[in-house]
This record gives C-alpha cells, structure tokens and sequence, in this order.
C-alpha cells in the first residue's frame, strides 16, 4: 500500500493547488504549441515540483486525447504508465546519486532514441544542484540544441547552486509555498477521501507544522491517523509533532505585556512538565514575534500569514499591546537560545532568562537593556505627542476678546531621572562593571578605562560607591583620582544605574580612603605609558588628546 502523499499526487494541472502561475504558464505554452526544450522548476521541498514535471509528460504524451494537451485524461495507458514510473519515454534521475560526467554521457546516448509511446522524450532531474560542474558543461550543448522529441525538467530546492549558463537555457519557475487554507483543504479533501475523522484545528496545526510542505503535511496526516486509528484531534497533533499551540503563544506573550515574571516561569515550567519541546517553543515563539512586527507595521494581519481565523483577531489585539522595542529586544535574547541548540545546548535556561530580562528590564544593566528602556521612554513620549501651550483670552480694543498663545516658558535644563524603584545593589554594580561600565568609561577615553582594568567595586553605602585598586596600583589609582577622570567614571555610573554616585578610591584592602600623600612602590609613570601604548595598539585606535 502506498503512502498518501503519493496517492493524492495531483494528476492533473486542475488538481494542482497553490501554484496557479505555474499551471496558466504551462498550459497556455502546450494550447499555443509554444514548449520549449528545458525548464527549471525551483522552490522549497514538497511544493510539487515532481508532481508539475509529471504532469507536463501527461499533457505532452497523453494518448486519449492525441495530445499535446493541457488537459490529459490521466486514465489512458501512457497517464498510468507516467504515474506509476514505469513509463519508457519519461526517465526520472536522482542528481544527488547520478550526479557525475559518466551518468550524463549515458544520457547523451540515449537520447537519439525516438520515443516508444508518445512525441516526446522528458528527462526529469531531481535534486538538479547536486550536479557537478563537468556534469552539467557536458549537458549544456544538448539542453540548448537537442532533438525535437527531447525535453528537460530540471527540479531544484536550490536555485542558486544551478550555473547561470544553464539557467540561461531553461525557462525557470519558482515554486511558492502554500497558504496555511490551501494546506488545510487539501489535508481535509485527504482525510474525507481516506475516511479520517480530523477536527478542523487538528488540520490547521498539521498545515502549520509543515510549514508549506504538502508533502510534509499529507504524510503527517498519514501517521496520525495510525496512531489514532483514525480520529485525529489536536492534542494528538501537539504530542507526535512537539507543535505549540497559538493559544499558548498568545498567553505567554500576554503574560509579557502584564510583565508577569513568575506567570511566564511557572508556564515555562508546566510546558516542559508535559513533554513540550522547548527548541521548538523557542522557533514558534520567534515565529509569532514575527507575525506582531508584520502586524505593527502593516496595520493587519497579511493574508500570507499561517495562522487561523481566530487567531487573526487576537494577533491584531496583541499587537497593539506589545510595545515594539519590547518584540525587538526578545527576538535578540531568543537568539541566543536559537545559538545555544545550534550547539547542541539546553534552550530552557536562555529562554528562561530571556523572559525575565524582557519583564524585568530594570533588573539588567547591561546596555542593551538600558537602551530597551530608553527606547520605551521615546515610545510613550511619541504616544503622548507634543505639548501644545493652551491659549487664553485677551482683551481686544473693541471690547471682544481674541485668542492670544501663551508663549513658552524658557527652556530649562531637564531634571534629573528619578532614581529606580528598586534599590541598587553591590551585585549588580559588580556583575555590570566590566562589561558594561567599564566600557563606558572607554567610549569616552581609553585612558581613563585602562585605569580601571585591575580595579573592582567592593562596597556601596547609599550612593556612595568604594572601588578597591590591588596593592602595587596606587599610581593607577591617584591618577583616576584627578578631578577629570573621576568625573569620567561617575558619569559612566550614572549612565548605566541611573543613580549620582559618590565614588571613594582605596589601595589594597585599607578601610580608610588612601590620600594623595602615600607612596606605597608606586608602579613608575613610564610602566604606566608602556602599558597604555599597548593597549593603544590592541585597540587600533588613535590615543586621547
């Protein structure tokens, strides 16, 4: 017994779905005695290309209606014969396997051999990029004067691998991927040929699950109904596929907009509990990040989109709840989760911090994260719109009144940002320092930086912040001390904490603060210029005036 997708092949160019270009193109060129000696089918797996080749051969050889004829009756013995692959005038090649010089001599052979049944000779060469480069030079002479009987398919999943002087010589057509709805009908047309008892969202995530493959979805389908024995619904769907379910997408991005940290762990955690892939969480959930961007910057929901009716309304809804700063910096941190199963690691953790970076912003300070906020700020302040001065009457000379603007008060310098709602602790300042706030310091003076390399934060009393310098690093640390370059590190520390920062030097583990009177071996002024020098040409940068 044969595999479905193989049963429920189109025979026809009226069965084909989803690729209506195609099928008007080739059938207007048979009707009008305009087919040409080779073409190129391209696109993704399992969008027909081999199934359109067929049935091209039909149309060209189809006995019952004397062809050539864009509409072959499939039923005659030379339509059997192609459908089965048993035919002797249509050769199919696997070009992963038959992909060398010696295997296109045979063809070069052969081809003399006027066709048995039919008018025409097709050659149809899957996986047509896997030919090499002497294969395909020794083809080009006869794909661009063959015989009048010849005819080439070549069928590709990789267009670009295909040389251009072959590409030149075939008339090429690229293969779309199905709609989610063109999915689904051919999956329901199959389950009520087959006697399957599908519910329409079980159809719905199979067509999402194959992500434009008919092949994919229709085999699929094939073993669900085993393993159900044929009552497939959706949760039997979410166990063999390891699909999410667009109602379990949408709850954890709501729990986002509600920045319900522990609601989106404690859900992370039930998914896994029931078996849920989480590498697949994670491409889903990228997935549907994706749908809000299109959606925010659209204004709808493109038809293009696979996803349901129903899941149009509440994707729309979302859009507008999820500021879109706030998409963008979780696509960045699932990437690093994407990166990590590339590798061969554990997504839940990246994802799982991820989410709480995402609800928790001002509990990272790194600089990505500063500039989500400030990003969200802008957004809100854009929200609101300008400040329009309200108008007060003024008394005109003839007794009426006229509208008069106030004129702006004076500009005034901003105030200060508030300081964050929650306190600032040791741990985060020490967890930032060299990786966000030294690099601070450096993009306003490299020299500065290179002061602060053996340096480390070791108390913070209210906004008073200690920096330790190890025992023989008293010169660094009298020279960070300047009024110049300390002021460059507390501006450093605001810009990362959003607090004003007292900061107290100290050598070596001392309690008091070390005055500018101590000598303790001091490391020279000219080791200090060396090592300056050389983190100068690390750096490849021109020196601070």
């Amino acid at each position: 017994m044969s595999a479905l997708y193989r049963k429920y092949r189109p025979q026809g160019f009226d069965e084909v779905v989803g690729q209506e270009a195609v099928v008007r193109t080739l059938s207007n060129a048979i009707e009008h005695d305009q087919v040409r000696q080779a073409y190129l089918f391209a696109g993704p797996r399992g969008t027909g290309k081999t199934s359109m080749a067929r049935i091209l051969a039909k149309a060209l050889n189809c006995a019952g209606t004397g062809g050539p004829t864009p509409s072959p009756d499939t039923t005659c013995h030379v339509c059997v014969a192609i459908a089965n692959g048993t035919s002797l005038d249509v050769v199919e090649m696997d070009a992963a396997s038959q992909r060398g010089i010696d295997d296109i001599r045979e063809i070069r052979e052969r081809v003399v051999l006027q066709p048995v049944e039919g008018r025409f000779k097709v050659y149809i060469l899957d996986e047509a990029h896997q030919l090499t480069d002497a294969a395909w030079n020794a083809l080009l002479k006869l794909i661009e004067e063959p015989p009048p009987h010849l005819l080439f398919v070549f069928c590709t999943t990789d267009l670009g691998k295909v040389i251009p002087t072959v590409r030149s010589r075939c008339q090429t057509f690229v293969f779309q991927r199905p709609r989610l709805a063109e999915l689904v009908t051919l999956l329901r047309r199959v389950a009520d040929g087959e006697g399957i008892q599908a519910q329409d969202s079980a159809l719905s995530l199979i067509a999402r699950s194959a992500r434009g493959s008919f092949r994919d979805a229709v085999s699929t389908l094939d073993q669900l109904a085993a393993a159900t024995n044929n009552s497939v619904d959706a949760q039997a769907v979410l166990q063999l596929v390891g699909a999410v379910d667009e109602e379990s997408l949408l709850r954890l991005c709501d729990m986002v907009v509600d920045r319900d940290t522990a609601g989106a762990l404690v859900f992370i955690e039930e998914l896994a509990e029931q078996g849920q892939d989480l590498g697949r969480l994670v491409t889903d959930l990228l997935e549907h990040l994706r749908h809000l961007l299109l959606v925010q910057h659209m204004g709808h929901v493109p038809e293009s989109l696979p996803v349901t009716e129903e899941t149009k309304d509440a994707l729309r809804q979302q859009a507008n709840q999820l500021p879109e700063p706030t998409v963008l910096r979780l696509i960045d941190l699932l990437a690093v989760a994407v990166e990590d199963m590339r590798q061969g690691g554990d997504p839940r953790l990246p994802l799982e911090l991820a989410l709480v970076k995402v609800t928790r912003p001002h509990a990272d300070l790194s600089r990505e994260s500063l500039a989500h906020r400030v990003e969200l700020l802008e957004t809100r302040a854009h929200a609101l719109g300008p400040h329009v001065p309200a108008a007060k009457p003024e008394p005109a000379g003839d007794g009426g009144a006229t509208l008069v603007a106030t004129a702006p008060a004076p500009e005034s310098p901003a105030p200060d940002p508030p300081p964050p709602s929650s306190p600032l602790a040791l741990e985060q300042v020490s967890e930032a320092w060299q990786r966000t706030i030294v690099e601070a310091v450096r993009d306003r003076s490299i020299s500065v930086a290179s002061l602060l390399t053996e340096a480390k934060p070791i108390g913070l009393s209210e906004d008073t912040l200690t920096v330790e310098f190890p025992p023989g690093n008293d010169f660094h640390r009298k020279q960070l001390d300047e009024p110049k370059n300390i002021g460059l590190l507390r501006d450093a520390l605001y810009e990362v904490t959003g607090r004003k920062l007292s900061v107290v030097l100290e050598a070596g583990h001392a309690a008091e603060r070390a005055t500018d009177e101590e000598e303790d071996e001091p490391q020279s002024e000219e080791d200090w210029i060396e090592s300056l020098k050389q983190t100068f040409d690390a750096k490849e940068v021109e020196p601070d005036e």
